[in-house]
Protein backbone atom coordinates (compact mmCIF):
# COMPACT_ATOMS: atom_id res chain seq x y z
CA UNK A 1 0.00 0.00 0.00
CA UNK A 2 1.18 3.52 -0.79
CA UNK A 3 0.60 6.33 1.70
CA UNK A 4 -3.07 6.83 2.57
CA UNK A 5 -2.81 10.58 1.93
CA UNK A 6 -1.24 10.16 -1.52
CA UNK A 7 -4.21 11.67 -3.39
CA UNK A 8 -4.70 14.45 -0.83
CA UNK A 9 -1.03 15.34 -1.21
CA UNK A 10 -1.35 15.52 -4.98
CA UNK A 11 -4.36 17.81 -4.70
CA UNK A 12 -2.68 20.17 -2.24
CA UNK A 13 0.51 20.65 -4.26
CA UNK A 14 0.16 23.23 -7.08
CA UNK A 15 1.04 21.78 -10.49
CA UNK A 16 3.41 24.70 -10.99
CA UNK A 17 5.45 23.77 -7.89
CA UNK A 18 8.62 22.06 -9.08
CA UNK A 19 12.04 21.19 -7.72
CA UNK A 20 12.92 22.71 -4.37
CA UNK A 21 9.62 24.65 -4.25
CA UNK A 22 7.71 21.37 -4.50
CA UNK A 23 9.77 19.80 -1.72
CA UNK A 24 9.22 22.84 0.50
CA UNK A 25 5.49 22.63 -0.17
CA UNK A 26 5.43 18.97 0.86
CA UNK A 27 7.33 19.93 4.01
CA UNK A 28 4.76 22.61 4.88
CA UNK A 29 1.91 20.15 4.33
CA UNK A 30 3.55 17.57 6.62
CA UNK A 31 4.23 20.16 9.31
CA UNK A 32 0.51 20.93 9.30
CA UNK A 33 -0.60 17.30 9.62
CA UNK A 34 1.05 15.28 12.38
CA UNK A 35 -0.85 12.08 11.46
CA UNK A 36 0.50 12.17 7.93
CA UNK A 37 4.02 12.75 9.22
CA UNK A 38 3.76 9.76 11.58
CA UNK A 39 2.43 7.59 8.75
CA UNK A 40 5.36 8.62 6.55
CA UNK A 41 7.80 7.79 9.36
CA UNK A 42 6.14 4.40 9.80
CA UNK A 43 6.49 3.74 6.06
CA UNK A 44 10.24 4.37 6.28
CA UNK A 45 10.54 2.06 9.28
CA UNK A 46 8.79 -0.71 7.33
CA UNK A 47 11.14 -0.24 4.37
CA UNK A 48 14.20 -0.34 6.62
CA UNK A 49 12.88 -3.34 8.53
CA UNK A 50 12.36 -5.20 5.24
CA UNK A 51 15.85 -4.17 4.13
CA UNK A 52 17.29 -5.45 7.40
CA UNK A 53 15.46 -8.77 7.12
CA UNK A 54 16.97 -9.26 3.64
CA UNK A 55 20.44 -8.40 5.00
CA UNK A 56 20.74 -5.65 2.43
CA UNK A 57 23.54 -3.15 2.97
CA UNK A 58 21.83 -0.19 1.27
CA UNK A 59 18.42 1.07 0.20
CA UNK A 60 17.71 3.83 -2.34
CA UNK A 61 14.49 5.83 -2.32
CA UNK A 62 13.18 8.10 -5.07
CA UNK A 63 14.35 9.08 -8.53
CA UNK A 64 12.94 10.51 -11.72
CA UNK A 65 13.88 7.26 -13.44
CA UNK A 66 13.22 4.65 -10.72
CA UNK A 67 9.68 3.91 -11.93
CA UNK A 68 8.44 4.34 -8.32
CA UNK A 69 10.50 1.34 -7.18
CA UNK A 70 12.66 1.02 -4.08
CA UNK A 71 16.15 -0.34 -4.75
CA UNK A 72 18.34 -2.37 -2.37
CA UNK A 73 21.88 -3.76 -2.46
CA UNK A 74 22.41 -7.36 -1.34
CA UNK A 75 25.89 -8.95 -1.41
CA UNK A 76 27.15 -6.13 -3.58
CA UNK A 77 24.35 -6.32 -6.17
CA UNK A 78 21.74 -3.55 -6.42
CA UNK A 79 18.25 -4.31 -7.76
CA UNK A 80 14.61 -3.25 -7.31
CA UNK A 81 12.84 -4.56 -4.22
CA UNK A 82 9.59 -6.01 -5.57
CA UNK A 83 8.33 -6.99 -2.11
CA UNK A 84 7.56 -3.44 -0.95
CA UNK A 85 5.06 -0.82 -2.21
CA UNK A 86 5.80 1.58 -5.03
CA UNK A 87 5.87 5.26 -4.09
CA UNK A 88 5.57 8.46 -6.09
CA UNK A 89 8.34 11.01 -5.73
CA UNK A 90 6.06 13.22 -3.62
CA UNK A 91 5.50 10.28 -1.28
CA UNK A 92 9.25 9.66 -1.07
CA UNK A 93 9.74 13.34 -0.29
CA UNK A 94 7.21 12.98 2.53
CA UNK A 95 8.87 9.83 3.86
CA UNK A 96 12.36 11.33 3.84
CA UNK A 97 11.43 14.74 5.27
CA UNK A 98 9.36 13.12 8.02
CA UNK A 99 12.48 11.91 9.83
CA UNK A 100 14.62 15.05 9.45
CA UNK A 101 14.78 17.72 12.15
CA UNK A 102 14.14 21.37 11.33
CA UNK A 103 17.87 22.04 11.45
CA UNK A 104 18.59 19.12 9.13
CA UNK A 105 15.97 20.31 6.64
CA UNK A 106 17.52 23.78 6.62
CA UNK A 107 20.88 22.20 5.82
CA UNK A 108 19.32 20.06 3.08
CA UNK A 109 17.65 22.99 1.34
CA UNK A 110 20.75 25.18 1.71
CA UNK A 111 23.34 22.62 0.58
CA UNK A 112 21.11 20.31 -1.50
CA UNK A 113 22.54 17.44 0.53
CA UNK A 114 22.77 16.20 4.09
CA UNK A 115 24.64 13.25 5.56
CA UNK A 116 23.50 11.94 8.96
CA UNK A 117 23.00 8.89 11.14
CA UNK A 118 19.77 7.80 12.76
CA UNK A 119 18.68 5.20 15.28
CA UNK A 120 15.17 3.77 14.92
CA UNK A 121 13.20 1.25 16.94
CA UNK A 122 12.15 -1.30 14.31
CA UNK A 123 11.28 -4.09 16.74
CA UNK A 124 9.12 -3.75 19.86
CA UNK A 125 11.72 -5.42 22.06
CA UNK A 126 14.65 -3.30 20.90
CA UNK A 127 16.17 -1.48 23.92
CA UNK A 128 17.23 2.14 23.46
CA UNK A 129 20.92 1.23 23.36
CA UNK A 130 20.40 -1.43 20.70
CA UNK A 131 18.19 0.39 18.21
CA UNK A 132 18.73 -0.22 14.52
CA UNK A 133 21.10 2.39 13.14
CA UNK A 134 21.48 3.68 9.61
CA UNK A 135 23.65 6.19 7.82
CA UNK A 136 21.46 8.42 5.67
CA UNK A 137 22.35 10.61 2.71
CA UNK A 138 19.57 12.82 1.35
CA UNK A 139 20.10 14.88 -1.79
CA UNK A 140 18.43 16.37 -4.86
CA UNK A 141 18.41 14.63 -8.24
CA UNK A 142 16.85 16.51 -11.19
CA UNK A 143 15.04 18.65 -8.62
CA UNK A 144 13.66 15.65 -6.71
CA UNK A 145 14.53 14.62 -3.15
CA UNK A 146 16.10 11.15 -3.08
CA UNK A 147 17.89 9.23 -0.35
CA UNK A 148 20.23 6.39 0.42
CA UNK A 149 20.25 4.60 3.77
CA UNK A 150 23.13 2.29 4.70
CA UNK A 151 22.60 -0.29 7.42
CA UNK A 152 24.98 -0.11 10.37
CA UNK A 153 25.51 -3.52 11.91
CA UNK A 154 24.35 -4.02 15.49
CA UNK A 155 27.13 -6.41 16.30
CA UNK A 156 30.87 -5.82 16.04
CA UNK A 157 33.12 -8.20 14.13
CA UNK A 158 35.83 -9.61 16.42
CA UNK A 159 39.22 -8.51 15.14
CA UNK A 160 40.14 -12.19 14.77
CA UNK A 161 37.39 -12.68 12.20
CA UNK A 162 38.95 -10.15 9.79
CA UNK A 163 41.91 -12.37 9.00
CA UNK A 164 44.68 -9.94 10.00
CA UNK A 165 48.03 -11.52 10.92
CA UNK A 166 48.72 -11.49 14.66
CA UNK A 167 51.71 -9.20 14.12
CA UNK A 168 49.37 -6.58 12.65
CA UNK A 169 46.74 -7.03 15.37
CA UNK A 170 49.46 -6.33 17.95
CA UNK A 171 50.44 -3.12 16.16
CA UNK A 172 46.82 -1.95 16.20
CA UNK A 173 46.58 -2.58 19.95
CA UNK A 174 47.50 0.29 22.30
CA UNK A 175 48.90 -2.29 24.72
CA UNK A 176 51.76 -3.02 22.31
CA UNK A 177 52.20 0.27 20.41
CA UNK A 178 51.29 3.53 22.13
CA UNK A 179 51.74 5.94 19.22
CA UNK A 180 51.62 6.25 15.46
CA UNK A 181 49.29 6.61 12.48
CA UNK A 182 47.26 3.62 11.28
CA UNK A 183 45.13 3.92 8.14
CA UNK A 184 42.23 1.88 6.78
CA UNK A 185 41.61 2.65 3.12
CA UNK A 186 39.25 1.60 0.36
CA UNK A 187 36.45 2.86 -1.84
CA UNK A 188 33.00 3.72 -0.48
CA UNK A 189 31.31 0.53 0.71
CA UNK A 190 34.58 -1.35 1.27
CA UNK A 191 33.86 -1.86 4.96
CA UNK A 192 36.33 0.71 6.34
CA UNK A 193 33.99 1.78 9.15
CA UNK A 194 33.38 -1.85 10.13
CA UNK A 195 37.11 -2.51 10.34
CA UNK A 196 37.68 0.67 12.36
CA UNK A 197 34.91 -0.35 14.77
CA UNK A 198 36.56 -3.75 15.24
CA UNK A 199 39.88 -2.04 16.01
CA UNK A 200 38.18 0.32 18.47
CA UNK A 201 36.53 -2.66 20.13
CA UNK A 202 39.87 -4.50 20.35
CA UNK A 203 41.32 -1.58 22.28
CA UNK A 204 38.16 -1.11 24.35
CA UNK A 205 38.41 -4.71 25.54
CA UNK A 206 42.17 -4.66 26.13
CA UNK A 207 43.24 -1.29 27.52
CA UNK A 208 42.34 1.18 30.24
CA UNK A 209 42.41 4.32 28.13
CA UNK A 210 40.51 7.23 26.55
CA UNK A 211 39.29 7.01 22.93
CA UNK A 212 37.96 10.08 21.08
CA UNK A 213 36.05 9.29 17.87
CA UNK A 214 35.44 12.14 15.41
CA UNK A 215 33.09 11.04 12.64
CA UNK A 216 30.66 12.29 10.00
CA UNK A 217 28.21 10.92 10.83
CA UNK A 218 28.57 8.79 13.96
CA UNK A 219 27.64 5.24 12.92
CA UNK A 220 28.22 2.52 15.53
CA UNK A 221 27.88 3.74 19.12
CA UNK A 222 30.50 2.04 21.30
CA UNK A 223 29.80 1.43 24.96
CA UNK A 224 32.69 2.22 27.28
CA UNK A 225 34.23 -0.96 28.68
CA UNK A 226 37.86 -0.72 29.77
CA UNK A 227 38.13 2.50 27.76
CA UNK A 228 36.07 5.65 28.13
CA UNK A 229 34.85 6.43 24.61
CA UNK A 230 33.74 9.85 23.35
CA UNK A 231 31.75 10.17 20.12
CA UNK A 232 31.90 13.57 18.40
CA UNK A 233 29.89 14.11 15.23
CA UNK A 234 31.04 16.66 12.67
CA UNK A 235 28.31 19.25 12.22
CA UNK A 236 26.61 18.79 15.58
CA UNK A 237 29.39 18.30 18.16
CA UNK A 238 32.31 19.83 16.28
CA UNK A 239 32.67 21.92 13.13
CA UNK A 240 35.18 19.80 11.19
CA UNK A 241 37.53 16.81 11.36
CA UNK A 242 40.44 19.23 11.65
CA UNK A 243 38.96 21.15 14.59
CA UNK A 244 37.88 17.91 16.25
CA UNK A 245 41.41 16.51 16.01
CA UNK A 246 42.95 19.72 17.39
CA UNK A 247 40.43 19.82 20.22
CA UNK A 248 41.02 16.13 21.02
CA UNK A 249 44.66 16.90 21.82
CA UNK A 250 43.39 18.93 24.81
CA UNK A 251 41.02 16.19 25.99
CA UNK A 252 43.61 13.75 27.38
CA UNK A 253 43.13 10.99 24.77
CA UNK A 254 45.20 7.86 24.26
CA UNK A 255 43.59 7.04 20.90
CA UNK A 256 42.09 9.47 18.39
CA UNK A 257 39.90 8.13 15.59
CA UNK A 258 39.44 10.57 12.69
CA UNK A 259 36.66 9.38 10.40
CA UNK A 260 38.32 10.60 7.22
CA UNK A 261 41.37 12.60 6.16
CA UNK A 262 39.65 14.75 3.54
CA UNK A 263 42.00 17.68 3.03
CA UNK A 264 45.57 18.88 3.63
CA UNK A 265 44.56 20.68 6.83
CA UNK A 266 43.11 17.52 8.37
CA UNK A 267 46.08 15.42 7.21
CA UNK A 268 48.54 17.91 8.73
CA UNK A 269 46.59 17.95 12.01
CA UNK A 270 46.48 14.14 12.12
CA UNK A 271 50.25 14.02 11.62
CA UNK A 272 50.61 16.60 14.40
CA UNK A 273 48.49 14.41 16.68
CA UNK A 274 50.76 11.42 16.05
CA UNK A 275 53.85 13.60 16.52
CA UNK A 276 52.53 14.56 19.95
CA UNK A 277 52.57 10.94 21.07
CA UNK A 278 49.06 9.66 20.34
CA UNK A 279 47.81 6.57 18.57
CA UNK A 280 45.66 7.72 15.65
CA UNK A 281 43.39 5.82 13.27
CA UNK A 282 41.86 7.30 10.12
CA UNK A 283 40.63 6.43 6.62
CA UNK A 284 41.22 7.43 3.01
CA UNK A 285 39.42 6.62 -0.23
CA UNK A 286 42.38 4.83 -1.82
CA UNK A 287 42.73 1.24 -3.01
CA UNK A 288 46.37 0.42 -2.20
CA UNK A 289 49.20 1.37 0.13
CA UNK A 290 51.21 2.95 -2.69
CA UNK A 291 48.23 5.03 -3.80
CA UNK A 292 47.64 6.07 -0.18
CA UNK A 293 51.19 7.36 0.23
CA UNK A 294 51.09 9.22 -3.08
CA UNK A 295 47.68 10.69 -2.25
CA UNK A 296 48.77 12.06 1.13
CA UNK A 297 51.98 13.59 -0.24
CA UNK A 298 50.23 15.06 -3.31
CA UNK A 299 47.77 16.94 -1.07
CA UNK A 300 50.61 19.35 -0.22
CA UNK A 301 52.48 21.90 -2.35
CA UNK A 302 55.77 20.64 -3.90
CA UNK A 303 57.89 22.73 -1.50
CA UNK A 304 56.29 20.92 1.49
CA UNK A 305 56.33 17.37 0.16
CA UNK A 306 59.78 16.44 1.43
CA UNK A 307 58.78 17.46 4.96
CA UNK A 308 55.54 15.46 4.71
CA UNK A 309 57.42 12.37 3.49
CA UNK A 310 59.71 12.56 6.52
CA UNK A 311 56.76 13.00 8.89
CA UNK A 312 54.99 10.02 7.29
CA UNK A 313 58.13 7.90 7.60
CA UNK A 314 58.34 8.78 11.29
CA UNK A 315 54.67 8.39 12.24
CA UNK A 316 53.06 5.81 9.94
CA UNK A 317 52.67 2.30 11.37
CA UNK A 318 50.14 0.31 9.30
CA UNK A 319 48.07 0.77 6.15
CA UNK A 320 45.21 -1.65 5.53
CA UNK A 321 43.68 -1.29 2.06
CA UNK A 322 40.56 -3.39 1.68
CA UNK A 323 37.79 -4.51 -0.65
CA UNK A 324 34.60 -6.52 -0.19
CA UNK A 325 34.57 -9.28 -2.79
CA UNK A 326 31.59 -11.46 -3.81
CA UNK A 327 32.08 -14.97 -2.48
CA UNK A 328 30.86 -18.18 -4.07
CA UNK A 329 28.29 -18.60 -1.28
CA UNK A 330 26.65 -15.30 -2.22
CA UNK A 331 28.00 -13.22 0.66
CA UNK A 332 30.87 -10.71 0.65
CA UNK A 333 34.35 -11.53 1.90
CA UNK A 334 37.12 -9.16 2.97
CA UNK A 335 40.23 -8.97 0.81
CA UNK A 336 43.06 -6.72 1.92
CA UNK A 337 46.53 -5.38 1.29
CA UNK A 338 48.61 -4.68 4.38
CA UNK A 339 51.69 -2.49 4.67
CA UNK A 340 53.57 -2.60 7.98
CA UNK A 341 56.34 -0.08 8.55
CA UNK A 342 59.88 -1.44 8.60
CA UNK A 343 63.23 0.34 8.36
CA UNK A 344 63.30 -0.39 4.62
CA UNK A 345 59.83 1.06 4.06
CA UNK A 346 60.74 4.15 6.10
CA UNK A 347 63.87 4.68 4.02
CA UNK A 348 61.91 4.31 0.76
CA UNK A 349 59.40 6.97 1.88
CA UNK A 350 62.13 9.37 3.04
CA UNK A 351 64.11 8.96 -0.19
CA UNK A 352 61.03 9.35 -2.42
CA UNK A 353 61.34 5.75 -3.67
CA UNK A 354 57.73 4.81 -2.94
CA UNK A 355 57.47 2.63 -6.05
CA UNK A 356 59.92 0.20 -4.39
CA UNK A 357 57.51 -0.44 -1.52
CA UNK A 358 55.25 -2.80 -3.49
CA UNK A 359 58.08 -5.34 -3.70
CA UNK A 360 58.65 -4.97 0.04
CA UNK A 361 54.98 -5.75 0.69
CA UNK A 362 55.17 -8.76 -1.67
CA UNK A 363 58.14 -10.16 0.24
CA UNK A 364 57.07 -8.99 3.71
CA UNK A 365 55.01 -11.94 4.90
CA UNK A 366 57.14 -12.35 8.03
CA UNK A 367 56.14 -8.79 9.01
CA UNK A 368 52.46 -9.44 8.42
CA UNK A 369 52.41 -7.79 4.99
CA UNK A 370 50.46 -8.98 1.98
CA UNK A 371 49.46 -7.54 -1.39
CA UNK A 372 45.86 -7.44 -2.59
CA UNK A 373 46.75 -9.96 -5.31
CA UNK A 374 48.29 -12.36 -2.79
CA UNK A 375 45.22 -12.18 -0.53
CA UNK A 376 42.82 -12.68 -3.46
CA UNK A 377 44.93 -15.65 -4.54
CA UNK A 378 44.63 -17.16 -1.05
CA UNK A 379 40.85 -16.71 -1.13
CA UNK A 380 40.71 -18.34 -4.57
CA UNK A 381 42.85 -21.32 -3.49
CA UNK A 382 40.52 -21.83 -0.52
CA UNK A 383 37.60 -21.93 -2.99
CA UNK A 384 36.01 -18.91 -1.29
CA UNK A 385 35.94 -16.70 -4.40
CA UNK A 386 35.93 -17.44 -8.12
CA UNK A 387 38.80 -16.87 -10.51
CA UNK A 388 36.74 -14.16 -12.20
CA UNK A 389 36.30 -12.32 -8.89
CA UNK A 390 40.03 -12.62 -8.11
CA UNK A 391 40.92 -11.01 -11.43
CA UNK A 392 38.17 -8.37 -11.30
CA UNK A 393 39.12 -7.10 -7.83
CA UNK A 394 42.89 -7.21 -8.24
CA UNK A 395 44.79 -3.92 -8.14
CA UNK A 396 47.18 -5.32 -10.73
CA UNK A 397 45.54 -7.79 -13.10
CA UNK A 398 48.84 -8.76 -14.77
CA UNK A 399 50.30 -9.90 -11.44
CA UNK A 400 47.03 -11.61 -10.54
CA UNK A 401 47.10 -13.61 -13.78
CA UNK A 402 50.70 -14.61 -13.11
CA UNK A 403 49.75 -15.92 -9.67
CA UNK A 404 46.83 -17.88 -11.10
CA UNK A 405 49.14 -19.54 -13.65
CA UNK A 406 51.08 -21.07 -10.76
CA UNK A 407 48.18 -23.43 -10.07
Amino acid sequence: MSLSFRNNLKQEIPETALGEDRARTVNQILDGNEDWKLEAQDALKKLLKDMQSKKASDIDLGSASSDKKIWIRISGVKHPNLDVPEYTNDEITSIVLSILSSKQKKTLFANKNIDFSIGLQLEEDEPAGKRSRFRGDVYFETGIIVANFRRIGKELFPIESLGFPQRIVRRLNLEHEKTGLNLVTGITGAGKSTTLDSIINLNNQSNEAHIVIISNPIEYLHSSNKCIIRHREVGSDVNSFREGTTQALRQDPDIIVVGEMRDPGTIATVLEATDSGHKVFSTLHTSSSIETLHRIIAEFPPNEQTRIRYRLADTLKVIISQKLVPAKKGNLVLAKEILSMTSSVKAAIRNDNISEIFQMISEGNKYGMITMQQDLFKLYKKDIISKKAAISYANNKRIMLQLLKVL
